[in-house]
């Protein structure tokens, strides 16, 4: 991942919410919560800084109220910082102009929150061009456009629908393809999902995989679902009280939580469904047979249940198919059992 170009990073922000924020700052960098207190200043964003990288899902996750919301609302300057840089393609948003900002949200920028926000008057092809439409691309263009990202997530045949005739999940990638029409090159996604069925919900989490390994976008998505942020995410931040606690793969917050809080945070996860094959495996004794061969980026959860079955440990290779290391089924038995894998 570190070898990924950074398409947007920041440095240091702050939002508080209450007068004179700004000027509150530039006096005391590093305020206590009776310093903001007396201020009668509200924190939302504590001294964030982090990087996200080119065709990344990167997943910012926190319990109501953490700063979550917030954070990524600075990220887009929907919301303007207090304090700080985001830096995005290698140019600081906050030093941008009004007009530089609209045009920067319309043509490299998409968004998805959780109301679907369809013009209800409008079909699903209207919809979807609305956004090609504010930008002066002629009809025949974004028609084109529309239609391909309306079969691309799966509506072709209701491009002629109005939002009022579609389901839940329906309108949801309706909301989708309208971000998408404009290309962007970061899309910022609000738990977009969050509400929805749970079954739906997961067909549009397959959907939103799906969709990544074709378009490869750099992706900013908020969640509190630990469940999502797995299935979903190449890293994962963890927030509390307005402030970074851990960022890593969702595997290395579960292996090894920077705080306590963090340990709390993913307590009941399914180690199986987050632990790799390379995290459990030992290594490879020459001349042994092997029942099966896995992945050792494999999820433990993918091949449990075949090598629990097996008389024999499963191989573990790398991408070339060279054996790595060896499984055998007590390290996985363990882990089900969670207990601690060694």
């Amino acid at each position: 991942m570190s070898q990924r170009a950074v398409t947007l990073s920041c440095h240091n922000v702050w939002k508080l919410f209450g007068h004179g924020a700004e000027a509150f700052l530039k006096q005391h960098p590093d305020p206590t919560e009776e310093d903001l207190l007396r201020a009668d200043l509200i924190r939302a964003v504590r001294a964030v800084s982090l990087d996200v990288h080119q065709g990344e899902i990167f997943v910012i996750m926190g319990l109501s109220g953490s700063g979550k919301s917030t954070l990524v609302r600075c990220l887009s300057r929907l919301v303007e910082p207090s304090l700080g840089e985001v830096i995005f393609q290698g140019e600081d948003l906050l030093k941008k102009s009004e007009r530089e900002l609209i045009e920067i949200r319309r043509h490299k920028m998409g968004m998805v929150f959780q109301h679907f926000a369809l013009l209800p008057h409008l079909t699903v092809l209207d919809n979807v061009t609305f956004p090609l439409t504010v930008q002066g691309i002629d009809r025949a263009t974004r028609e084109r456009r529309a239609r391909e990202i309306i079969e691309l997530v799966g509506l072709k045949g209701r491009e002629f629908h109005f939002p009022r005739q579609l389901s839940g999940g329906q309108q949801q990638r309706v909301g989708i393809a309208r971000s998408l029409a404009v290309e962007p090159e970061i899309w910022f996604l609000d738990e977009p999902f969050s509400a929805l069925d749970p079954l739906i919900r997961r067909e549009m989490q397959d959907e939103f995989t799906r969709l990544q390994a074709v378009l490869r976008k750099t992706i900013v998505f908020i969640t509190h679902d630990f469940d999502e942020a797995i299935r979903l995410a190449d890293r994962v931040a963890i927030m509390k009280d307005g402030e970074i606690i851990q960022v890593g793969a969702p595997e290395d917050l579960v292996i090894s939580p920077a705080t306590t809080y963090v340990a709390e945070f993913t307590r009941d996860v399914q180690r199986a469904k987050v632990v790799s094959a390379r995290t459990i495996m030992s290594a490879p004794r020459p001349g042994m047979a092997f029942a099966g061969r896995v992945a050792a980026h494999a999820r433990v959860a993918s091949f449990a249940a075949d090598i629990v079955g097996a008389e024999k440990p499963f191989a573990v290779v790398d991408d070339s198919g060279a054996v790595i290391g060896r499984i055998e089924r007590e390290k996985v038995i363990d882990l089900l059992a969670g207990r601690q894998a060694k």
